[in-house]
């Protein structure tokens, strides 16, 4: 299984329900907590061209945020992204 990152805040609800579906699924991930210092939410953006959290890679893959994660889940592709396919 691919290394799975979660970039977050801890006031964000749409980090939770992202963790929560990750969790469902069973899969270990890596939470990086970007609340303090603000400098790293600035590279985050830099690097994903996106300023909200949370950002979510799926080895090194950019999958986006949670509704971004929710589609992949409701195609199907999630569950193959996981599995490194």
């Amino acid at each position: 299984m691919p290394r799975v990152r979660i970039y977050t805040t801890r006031v964000c609800p749409y980090c939770l329900a992202a963790k929560e579906l990750l969790r469902q699924k069973g899969v270990a991930f890596e939470e990086i907590d970007l609340t303090d210092p603000p400098e790293a939410r600035v590279r985050l953006q830099e690097q994903t061209g996106r300023a909200t959290v949370p950002q979510i890679f799926i080895g090194e893959k950019h999958v986006g945020g949670f509704d971004d994660l929710k589609a992949l889940d409701h195609r199907g592709e999630l569950d193959r992204l996981l599995q490194g396919a």
